[in-house]
Order: C-alpha cells, then sequence, then structure tokens
C-alpha cells in the first residue's frame, strides 16, 4: 500500500519541475517562432526559394518537437495527479502501481529532457562518429576494443539511434585493431562527445594461460557528422586514395570486390574508410565525410583559421589521458575520472547503461568545471 499523500506531495514537486523545463527548453520562445514559421510557410511566395524553404520546414518540425514533448510531460503530469485524486477516494492494488509507475516515468522524461537543454554546442545535434582503436597489449587491447564497440552499439540501439559500423579491422587473433561506428539521431554527437577519450580495462585476461591480471588501454574519437560545411576545402591533390576489399563483418558484399575505400589526408596523416556501403562510390562518400568532419573537428578545436595550420604532430592525441577505468578484477567498478561518477555494475555498462556517465559529464560541462 503506497502512501497516496506523499506522491501526491510528489506531483506537486514534479509541477515546480515542469515549469522550470518551460524556462530551460524556451517553450515560450519556441510557440513563438513556430507562429512565425506558420505565417511564412502559408505566405504563397514561400516556395520560390526551395534551398531557404527546406531549411525553414527542418527547423519547424524541430521546434515541433520541442513543444510536443513538453506538452507530453504537462499531460502526463495532469493525468498522474487526477489519478492520485480519483484515489484518494477509492484505490485498489492496480491503480497504486499505475500511479508508481506513472510518476517515475515522468521523473526520467524530465531528467532526460533537461540533459537535452545542455546540449546548444554548434554540432551536438548531430550524428556521431565514433572511431575505435586498441592499444598496446596486443591481443587483450583488440579484445578491449571490441568490447567498447560493442557497448556503444547497445548504447546507441537502447536509445533509438540507428546504429551503423562504417569500417572495421579485424584483430590478428580476436578483437578488432580498429572500427568506426555511425550513429544516426537528433543529439546523437552531443550525447556522445563525453565519450572520447582513453578507456581503461582490469581484469583477468581470458588469454592468458596463467590467469593473471592485466591492464589494457584502448581509445574512443568521437566527432560530429558534418554535412556539406563550405569552410572545409580538400584539394583533390592532397588526397591519396586506396580501394581494397572489405574485410571483418559486413553481410554478403564483403571480400566480393574491391569496393572498400580508404582515404588518406597526406598534409596531416588522416585516415579514413568505410567499407559497408553497397557500392565504391557510396564508401568513397562517406570516408571523405568523415575526413571533413575530422579535419573541422581538429581546427576547431585547435582554434585554427585554416586547415592548412593543422600539423601532422596534432592528429596524436588519441592517447590522450585516460577518461574512465573498467575494472573487472578484484573488484567490479566502472569511474569516470573527470566526474567521479562511478557504477558497480560493470556488467550493465558493458550492455550499454551509459546515462548515468554522459549524464554527469554534461553537468560537469555546463558547470564550468572542464574549463578549470
Amino acid at each position: 500500500m503506497i502512501l497516496l499523500d506523499d506522491y501526491r506531495l510528489k506531483l506537486v514537486d514534479i509541477g515546480e519541475q515542469i515549469e522550470e523545463l518551460a524556462s530551460a527548453m524556451r517553450i515560450k520562445q519556441v510557440t513563438e517562432k513556430l507562429a512565425e514559421y506558420e505565417q511564412l510557410t502559408s505566405d504563397p511566395e514561400f516556395w520560390n526559394d526551395m534551398e531557404r524553404s527546406q531549411k525553414i520546414l527542418v527547423e519547424q518540425k524541430r521546434q515541433k518537437s520541442i513543444l510536443e514533448a513538453y506538452q507530453a510531460v504537462v499531460n502526463k503530469h495532469e493525468d498522474a495527479q487526477t489519478l492520485v485524486e480519483l484515489a484518494m477516494e477509492e484505490c485498489d492494488e492496480e491503480t497504486e502501481q499505475e500511479i508508481v509507475s506513472m510518476t517515475e516515468e515522468l521523473e526520467k522524461t524530465i531528467e532526460h529532457l533537461t540533459m537535452d537543454t545542455l546540449l546548444d554546442g554548434e554540432y551536438d545535434k548531430s550524428n556521431a562518429i565514433l572511431t575505435f582503436h586498441a592499444g598496446a597489449g596486443g591481443t587483450e587491447a583488440q579484445d578491449w576494443a571490441l568490447m567498447l564497440f560493442r557497448m556503444y552499439s547497445r548504447y546507441g540501439e537502447q536509445n533509438g539511434f540507428k546504429v551503423k559500423c562504417v569500417d572495421m579491422l579485424d584483430g590478428d587473433e580476436a578483437g578488432i585493431k580498429s572500427a568506426v561506428l555511425l550513429l544516426e539521431g537528433e543529439n546523437a554527437y552531443g550525447y556522445m562527445k563525453s565519450e572520447s577519450g582513453v578507456h581503461r580495462l582490469v581484469r583477468v585476461s581470458p588469454f592468458d594461460a596463467s590467469g593473471r591480471r592485466q591492464t589494457s588501454f584502448a581509445s574512443v574519437e568521437v566527432m560530429p557528422e558534418i554535412e556539406d560545411d563550405k569552410s572545409i576545402e580538400i584539394r583533390e591533390e592532397d588526397l591519396e586514395i586506396e580501394c581494397h576489399r572489405a574485410s571483418g563483418a559486413g553481410g554478403q558484399h564483403v571480400n566480393k570486390t574491391d569496393s572498400a575505400v580508404r582515404i588518406k589526408h597526406i598534409p596531416t596523416g588522416i585516415v579514413t574508410g568505410c567499407q559497408t556501403e553497397r557500392s565504391q562510390k557510396q564508401n568513397r562518400e562517406m570516408a571523405m565525410k568523415m575526413l571533413k568532419s575530422k579535419l573541422l573537428e581538429i581546427k576547431e578545436r585547435e582554434h585554427l583559421e585554416k586547415i592548412e595550420d593543422i600539423k601532422g604532430v596534432q592528429m596524436d592525441n588519441g592517447w590522450g589521458s585516460q577518461i574512465r577505468s573498467y575494472v573487472f578484477m578484484p573488484y567490479t567498478l566502472v569511474k569516470d575520472h573527470r566526474t567521479n561518477f562511478e557504477m558497480g555494475n560493470v556488467n550493465a555498462v558493458m550492455d550499454g547503461d551509459l546515462e548515468g556517465f554522459i549524464n554527469a559529464y554534461l553537468k560537469y560541462l555546463k558547470s564550468g568545471a572542464a574549463e578549470n
């Protein structure tokens, strides 16, 4: 038997959180913007400039989704309040369970929408490109890189992102030497940017007959997928393009044609590749898109005026300071060294339960701690 008075008060508190959420989501401005778009799209001359009209329609859809998400929370809160009031008069176990379920769902949705408001970076709403590299240590590190690849794949699937393996280089005996994963969906980069860095594994190695505990490292690099950006100009003579047969997991087309593509940007030494598209042309387009994303990400991170200022040495940032440790032995613990957020259930984390780490990092960024 739940205490209905407690849930009634809890819903009052949630109502105050929803008011704060309205301010954080800029609901008033969103409503005004939608009214403006409604007026624009009803103008007969709106379709004369197709490029402009398409951009406005995309933005209108985005703003509408924000308003709909907020309104859904408001409606759910009103429904929960009504249910509690009815239950105060006459209640059964099924109604109590529904009240508990609705309240928990409300709290989780509000937390998620609040996190979304922290994603105000220029590319936060973009798709995310994750690149994995095994560290020194041979098979053990290569197996760890594959474990991370699977962890982020599961996170993406559980959170509604379209997950796509773009490129993969198998390990010598097990695991992978490198791989590229694309997460497609709104805010993918905003959430995944927290994961860029070196990840450390401590466990008893399944590849060591002596059963000794080992430490392994793998790096994860996260970039936004950039649509055509006019500030990124790549000269054809600066590219070294290699076509080869795909390897690893890739379906029925693997190893049948030389459709896989690797592109090296000679001035910087950056290499990107794609092997999972159906044609050589599509693989090249994807590899070029990744190259542009990488160049723009470095250019902006280093505050450079032009791409030509990027030096090869600046590309070697895969082995920066470790951001997180995953301990399987002698105890189980996953700890983020930037935010100090930790979880004891390492298996849940490896199955994609990363929300706590990501939310802690977004709050950490907003607080300005990352700048200090």
